[in-house]
């Protein structure tokens, strides 16, 4: 294959950085289109030309089909003339009778990144696996061979987290953060923007940011780990502060839910919480997405776990086919249905306020909630668990023991 000619791009400044770092673990956090991707095919084949085993993983086909793209074209050659063997189908290169491959494969977690081992494991849109893709699979696949391990990721906005895996949606923003402090040479961080690749059009990314909310264009094209924006209703200190390991014996507890129509739409939000004097409690969010059948399965059955007094159910979108569909599960279960007569935003202020006075306690950690909450902006995709939470706070407060700001509650 030495005389056979191998066809790389060639990197920019902040790809050249990575691709030589001798570091064991790299963590790269860089923006939509900034050549993240480009510069792991360009490693990628770096250290395939040095008989290395490589697999790349990202979550998605449609994730893994760049990556394949800088790599089989630039072994084009050698591959059209035999010296490597492609299988389209299985995404696989390889040097024929050696463990010399590269391969890229589709992996949510744990499960679809089981079979196999590598020398270089690189594991693309990170932020939306789930952790245990590399710490039950990926970390013990390096072993044998003491092999590299790298991270690549843009942080995740509420939306792509409603996609994401991940049990903690931030898992990635703590994994940088920690390899920022190490500082060891063991770990390396990358951080470089949307506007750090030359290559692509400056025209092309005025426009496409020009659409973008602040907090949108700040995650998506300068790559930042934002945990909540100016504007948004909570704080995680304020959740913080007022965080319990336990909840007291409760006046009364409530499911609160924002119902999903479809099997593929949002998620459909469920959140359980209770009340004694002028204190709430968030007591667990059980939101998934799913079909009406399978969220009403999960409602009746926090109802009955919590011992829960009654399902408060909004009915805008559904009406009493939301009632209905949690009767077909459990016909006894009480559920009322409440209609939303002004905005998300005027809805969660009064619970908002609750929070600000101390008074509202999450008992335990809830991430994927708590994020809607310190990340919702008007505008901004549905919050669905933060919706399903305020549905509960205000059906609470307002029956609640002297809680003057649910005197005007915003439903019907």
């Amino acid at each position: 294959m030495n005389e056979l000619t191998i066809t790389l791009p060639r990197p920019h400044e902040r790809q050249q950085a990575f691709i030589d770092s001798p570091a064991k673990r790299k963590i790269i956090r860089a923006g939509r289109r900034s050549g993240k991707t480009v510069g792991m095919g360009i490693y990628a084949v770096k250290k395939f030309l040095e008989k290395k085993r490589i697999l790349y993983a990202a979550p998605t086909q449609e994730q893994i089909d760049r990556f394949w793209v800088v790599v089989t074209r630039a072994l084009a050659e050698p591959i059209d003339a035999g010296a490597l063997y492609k299988n389209e189908t299985r995404h696989i290169i390889e040097v024929k009778d050696t463990e010399s491959r590269i391969r890229a494969k589709t992996a949510w977690n744990a499960d679809t990144l089981r079979g196999d081992y590598a020398d270089e494991l690189i594991l693309d849109e990170w932020q939306l696996m789930n952790e245990e893709a590399w710490d039950l699979v990926g970390a013990p696949m390096l072993l044998d061979n003491d092999g590299n391990a790298t991270f690549i990721y843009t942080p995740p906005s509420l939306h792509s987290r409603s996609v994401s895996k991940a049990r903690d949606p931030q898992h990635a923003a703590r994994m940088f953060k920690m390899a920022q402090e190490k500082g060891n040479g063991r770990w390396a961080s990358f951080h470089f923007t949307s506007h750090d690749n030359p290559y692509i059009s400056r025209a092309a990314l005025d426009e496409i940011t020009g659409d973008m909310t602040s907090i949108a264009y700040r995650m998506e094209i300068l790559a930042e780990d934002v945990d909540e924006v100016p504007g948004a209703l909570w704080t995680r200190e304020i959740i913080e502060q007022s965080r319990a390991a336990e909840a007291p014996e409760l006046a009364r507890i409530v499911v609160g839910v924002d119902p999903s129509l479809t099997a593929t739409g949002d998620e459909a939000g469920i959140v359980v919480a209770g009340y004694k004097g002028k204190e709430l409690f968030i007591l667990a969010d059980y939101s998934m997405q799913g079909s009406p059948r399978t969220w009403a399965s999960e409602v009746v059955k926090a109802y009955h776990s919590h011992n829960a007094d009654m399902i408060i159910a909004e009915s805008n979108n559904g009406g009493e086919m939301v009632s209905e569909t949690i009767n077909t599960v459990d016909p006894k279960v009480p559920v009322r249905l409440v209609h939303a007569s002004r905005g998300k935003r005027t809805r969660a202020e009064p619970v908002s306020a609750v929070y600000e006075q101390g008074r509202a306690h999450h008992i335990g950690h809830f991430l994927s909630l708590e994020d809607e909450m310190c990340l919702w902006l008007p505008g901004d995709p549905s919050p669905n668990r933060m919706d399903a939470l305020v549905w509960a706070a205000t059906d609470l407060l307002k029956l609640g023991e002297g809680i003057e700001a649910m005197e005007n509650p915003f439903y019907d």
